[in-house]
């Protein structure tokens, strides 16, 4: 059974590892998981979506959302801004024409920025353990089951004299 359960828990992470990101985005998104994004200044890009890094848009572009890093805005966002877990920083030439989210981090804005949308700014750390660590919370469960099971079904060696 373990040598099974080996096998399927590599096939996924081969499968995860091999599938591009461009497979999840349409024409002119931008996906990342764990590497930085930066559209230039003479750039276009539809939606940009980064996990574990950090966006910086001097160009411009649809939504841009970034889970686990910040965001830099120099640039036209066509739609919203929204940082989860990180800091939202709207630079002197930034137009945005949605709106402005930060859940877990702040928000710094220069006075020549244009932001068009509503700016909502949760900068409660607890808020955004909660919305990791309750999905979570079972599968740690389970794991802990597992482990009490294993350990408790061992039996000491005999001691040899």
């Amino acid at each position: 059974m373990f040598h099974r359960m080996r096998w399927l828990l590599l096939a996924a992470l081969l499968f995860v590892l091999v599938t591009p990101p461009t497979l999840h985005a349409r024409d002119g998104d931008r996906v990342a998981f764990g590497r930085s994004i930066t559209v230039g200044e003479d750039e276009s890009a539809g939606s940009v979506v980064c996990m574990g890094c950090s966006i910086r848009m001097e160009g411009s572009s649809a939504d841009v959302v970034a889970m686990g890093g910040s965001i830099i805005v120099d640039g036209a966002t066509r739609g919203d801004v929204v940082a989860i877990g990180g800091n939202v920083l709207l630079g002197e030439n930034a137009s945005v024409a949605g709106d402005v989210v930060t859940i877990g981090g702040k928000l710094s804005r220069h006075p020549n920025s244009v932001v068009k949308g509503a700016i909502t700014e949760q900068p409660a750390a607890l808020l955004l353990l909660g919305v990791f660590l309750v999905p979570l919370l079972p599968v740690i469960l389970i794991i802990v089951l597992v482990v009490w099971l294993v350990r408790r079904d061992r039996r000491p060696a005999p001691a040899r004299y």
